[in-house]
């Protein structure tokens, strides 16, 4: 079965049983129409091409589509990118959130553990909390290879690098589904109840399983057999995560490594940090960037620059429209 049918018969499931109700997902085949009517149009205007330059070869849409060298397309562009940049955020936020109560009521305890039964009308056993685990797992990770695969149909179309370009960019902006600290929370608290291969089966869902003899990982085994591999050693002491405490750009650390790195308390803990302070990693890597890349680098900078001018400009003229009303 292609993607596309197995992700249409995914969220019609999903529907039926009212999870999807709310929630944002990938216009995975509305953006596949648009990519087809791109091909169409581009064939057209390439053949009206060929007769005006008195050219007798004949040649297929589907060959020209690699041939396309061009960095931006009309289009399909502002329909594409903008409604994908409008969704993977939707889809971290629904995500983020529902995993995050779901495990705070599965470590909460006394009061609180008593006052989340209440508030979930006593149906907050362990199976279900396992079930919706496993159905915010699904969630994530159909998006994501949904994301991925129409990503790679608009480069093949197009015969670009914009849509890895997009790819990345969700990386940089931390919009990135599978790189979701949640998402590795979430698979852990699944083997933890229902081991790697037991429970529910699900066509729908990846297969999470670790390794902590020969190299500390846990690997996530996708649907379409794609491995996405997450380092459960710590970056700083290089052993074992002990009480890992993961920053919002992925990285894994422990609690007490990740606290020596942010020159704070144990006691205090990471979130005690100043603003200022870095990912160890993170802070690494921008400066292989900034000295292997320059002008990668000074090309960022600037457009970055560009922005945070002109969300400064938009502030402040909404205060000043603000305070003239107010007077």
């Amino acid at each position: 079965m292609k993607f596309g049918e197995t992700f249409m018969e995914y969220l019609n499931e999903r529907y039926q049983e009212r999870f999807l109700n709310n929630c944002a997902y990938v216009e995975y085949k509305g953006l596949k129409k648009v990519l087809k009517r791109c091909r169409s149009y581009r064939a057209r205007d390439d053949d009206d091409d060929d007769d005006l330059d008195h050219h007798h070869d004949h040649i297929e849409a589907d060959a020209l589509s690699p041939a396309c060298q061009c960095q931006s397309c009309p289009v399909c562009d502002e329909k594409f990118f903008s409604e994908l940049m409008k969704k993977a955020p939707e889809i971290v936020g629904f995500f983020s959130s529902r995993a995050r109560h779901l495990l705070h009521i599965h470590v909460a305890s006394g009061l609180q553990k008593y006052l989340s039964c209440i508030s979930s009308c006593f149906k907050n056993d362990q199976q279900i909390m396992v079930q919706e685990g496993r159905m915010l797992m699904e969630y994530v990770i159909m998006n994501a290879i949904a994301i991925r695969k129409i990503l790679k149909k608009y480069d093949k179309v197009h015969g670009s690098i914009n849509g890895m370009k997009f790819k990345s960019n969700m990386r940089t902006k931390h919009i990135e589904l599978l790189q979701s600290p949640w998402l590795l929370e979430l698979g852990t608290f699944y083997m933890n109840y229902n081991g790697p291969s037991d429970g529910e089966s699900s066509e729908f869902l990846g297969q999470f399983s670790c390794n902590f003899v020969d190299k500390p990982v846990m690997t996530l085994s996708l649907p379409d057999s794609k491995k996405l591999e997450y380092d459960l050693s710590c970056a700083i002491c290089l052993d074992i995560v002990f009480n890992p405490y993961a920053l919002s750009c992925g990285h894994l650390f422990c609690n007490s490594c990740a606290c020596l790195a942010a020159s704070v308390l144990i006691i205090d803990g990471p979130k005690s940090a100043s603003q200022a302070a870095k990912c160890p990693v993170c802070r690494e890597l921008d400066l292989l960037v900034k000295t292997r890349c320059k002008q990668y680098w000074k090309e960022r900078l600037s457009d970055e620059r560009a922005i945070m001018v002109k969300q400064y400009k938009e502030y402040w003229d909404s205060q000043t429209k603000y305070a003239v009303g107010y007077y």
